[in-house]
C-alpha cells in the first residue's frame, strides 16, 4: 500500500497558504489598507469553506453520528483531521486482520495488442485510504483555482501598484503558485483515472515533471498577463474576466440543453432537485475557474452519468490554446500601447516576447506529455499529432474557401467528356478515401467536414467553362488544383 503522500502535500499547501494569508492580512491592517486586507481574507476563507463542505460531502459525515468531526470542520480544521486519520489508517494496516475484503478487476496496459485483466484484493483500510485520496484530490483543485489563483493575481497586482514586494507578499505568492500548479497536476491525474477507470494506471516521474513544467509556464504566464493588463486598464479587466468566466460557465449548460437529456438525478440520493442544481452550478463554477487560468483536463459533461466527458477531444484543446494565445497577445499589445511611466525601467518588448515564449514552452511540454509520457497513450483512438493536423487542415480549408479562387481566363473550354470524366473521378476518389479512413469517434465529424467541403469545391470548379481538375490525396484532405 502506498504512503498517502499526496494527502500530506495537499494539507501542507493548504495550511501554509492560509497561515501566510492571515499574516499578510494583519500587515495590511497595520498599514491601514483595509481593501487589500478584506480581499486577502476573502480569497482565503471562501475556498476554505468550500474545502470543508467537499470533505464533509464526500465522506458523508452528515448521515453519520460524528459531531466532533463536524465541529472541527466548522472551525476550518477539517483537512488536518482528515490527514491525521489517513495516516492512522495507513499505520494500522497489517496489524489487525481484515474481516472481509473486496475484489477489484483492472486491465493492464495492452502489450502486443492484448490486455490482461488482473484481480486484486482490497481490504477495508485500503478502501478508506482510496476515499481519502479521492477527496483530497478534489479539494486540491478547489483550493487551487478558487483560492490560490485569485490570491496570486491579487498579490501580484498589489506589488505592481506599490512598486515593491515585501517578504509576506513574496512568500504568499510562491506558496499560491505552487498550490495552483499542484492543483492543476492533480486535475490531470484525476482526469486520467476517471477516463481510464478500467485500467491499472501507473504515472511515471517523467510524466509528473512534464505536467509540472507545462502547468507552471501556462499559469504563471496567464497571471502575469492579467496583472499587466489590469494595471493600465482597470476598467476593462472586469469585462474581460467576466466574459471568460461566463463563456466557460455556460458552455456545459448549453451542451446539456442541446442534448435534450433528462435532468441528472443520480448524483446523490439524499439531494433534492434544488440541491442537485446547486451542486451542478458549483461544478460548472469550478470548471470556469480552472479554464480562466489554464486548460481543464477534466471536461464537464452534464448529460453523462459521471458528469465527465471521457473522450479525448484534441480539436477542442487545439482551439482553446490557439484562442488563449491570441487573447494573451492582444492583452499584452493593449498593455504595451497604454503602459505608464512605471514600466520605463523595464524593456517592454523583451517582456512581451518572454511571456509569449513562456506560453509557447507550456504548449511544448503539453505536447511532449501527451505524445511520449501519457500513461495511457496506447489507448488513444487517434494520435495527438493527427488530431492537431486535422484541426489545422480544417482551418486551412476554411481560409481557402473564404478567399475567391484565381481562375485563368482566355483558355478554350475542355471537351464535355473530359469534364464529366474528371467529375466522376472526383466522386470516386472522395468515396474511396472516406471508406479507407479508420473509424475514430473523435474525428468522424471533422474528417467528414473536410472531405465534403473538398468534394463540393471540386464539383463547383469542374462545372465552370474553364474547369478542369487534378486530384491528389494527401493524409487528411484532398488537394484540388485548378489548371
Amino acid at each position: 500500500m502506498r504512503l498517502p503522500s499526496s494527502i500530506f502535500v495537499s494539507v501542507s499547501l493548504f495550511t501554509a497558504e492560509t497561515t501566510a494569508a492571515l499574516y499578510l492580512s494583519s500587515t495590511y491592517r497595520s498599514a491601514g489598507d483595509q481593501i487589500w486586507q478584506g480581499l486577502t481574507l476573502l480569497f482565503t476563507l471562501v475556498p476554505s469553506v468550500l474545502v470543508q463542505l467537499t470533505l464533509t460531502f464526500i465522506h458523508r459525515d452528515l448521515s453519520r453520528d460524528r459531531p466532533l468531526v463536524l465541529l472541527l470542520h466548522i472551525l476550518q480544521l477539517g483537512p488536518i483531521v482528515r490527514c491525521l486519520e489517513a495516516f492512522c489508517i495507513y499505520g494500522s494496516v497489517g496489524r489487525v486482520e481484515e474481516p472481509y475484503v473486496s475484489i477489484t478487476r483492472k486491465k493492464q496496459m495492452p502489450r502486443g495488442g492484448q490486455s490482461e485483466e488482473v484481480e486484486r484484493q482490497v481490504g477495508q483500510a485500503e478502501g478508506k485510504l482510496f476515499t481519502h485520496r479521492a477527496a483530497f484530490a478534489r479539494t486540491s483543485v478547489i483550493q487551487a483555482f478558487l483560492g490560490s489563483a485569485p490570491q496570486l493575481t491579487l498579490q501580484l497586482y498589489i506589488c505592481v501598484l506599490q512598486q515593491g514586494v515585501s517578504i509576506g507578499q513574496g512568500t504568499l505568492m510562491v506558496i499560491s503558485l505552487l498550490s495552483i500548479v499542484y492543483g492543476a497536476l492533480r486535475c490531470n491525474i484525476l482526469a486520467i483515472k476517471i477516463k481510464y477507470d478500467d485500467y491499472e494506471v501507473d504515472v511515471r516521474p517523467m510524466a509528473y515533471l512534464c505536467i509540472f513544467l507545462w502547468r507552471s509556464f501556462e499559469i504563471a504566464t496567464r497571471v502575469v498577463v492579467l496583472v499587466l493588463f489590469s494595471s493600465v486598464l482597470q476598467l476593462w479587466v472586469l469585462p474581460v474576466v467576466l466574459l471568460n468566466f461566463l463563456v466557460f460557465f455556460l458552455y456545459p449548460w448549453i451542451l446539456f440543453w442541446q442534448s435534450h437529456s433528462p435532468f441528472p438525478e443520480n448524483i446523490e440520493k439524499t439531494l433534492t432537485r434544488v440541491g442537485t442544481t446547486i451542486v451542478l452550478c458549483l461544478l460548472t463554477f469550478l470548471y470556469a475557474g480552472i479554464n480562466m487560468f489554464c486548460w481543464s483536463a477534466v471536461q464537464v459533461k452534464l448529460n453523462d452519468p459521471d458528469l465527465i466527458n471521457k473522450s479525448q477531444n484534441w480539436y477542442r484543446m487545439a482551439v482553446y490554446y490557439m484562442l488563449r494565445f491570441v487573447e494573451n497577445a492582444s492583452l499584452l499589445l493593449l498593455w504595451y500601447i497604454n503602459k505608464t511611466d512605471f514600466y520605463k525601467f523595464f524593456c517592454a518588448p523583451l517582456l512581451v516576447l518572454q511571456l509569449l515564449v513562456a506560453y509557447a514552452f507550456a504548449i511544448f511540454f503539453m505536447l511532449v506529455f501527451y505524445q511520449f509520457c501519457h500513461p495511457c497513450r496506447r489507448l488513444f483512438s487517434s494520435s495527438m499529432t493527427r488530431g492537431f493536423w486535422n484541426c489545422s487542415s480544417l482551418l486551412c480549408l476554411m481560409c481557402n474557401s473564404a478567399s475567391p479562387p484565381n481562375r485563368p481566363m482566355g483558355k478554350s473550354p475542355r471537351p464535355a467528356a473530359s469534364t464529366e470524366s474528371a467529375n466522376d473521378g472526383g466522386h470516386d476518389t472522395a468515396s474511396d478515401t472516406t471508406d479507407d479512413m479508420p473509424n475514430e469517434t473523435s474525428y468522424d465529424m471533422l474528417n467528414d467536414t473536410i472531405y465534403e467541403n473538398a468534394v463540393e469545391t471540386g464539383n463547383n470548379i469542374s462545372g465552370g467553362t474553364n474547369g478542369d481538375i487534378n486530384h491528389s490525396t494527401p493524409c487528411n484532405a484532398q488537394s484540388i488544383t485548378t489548371v
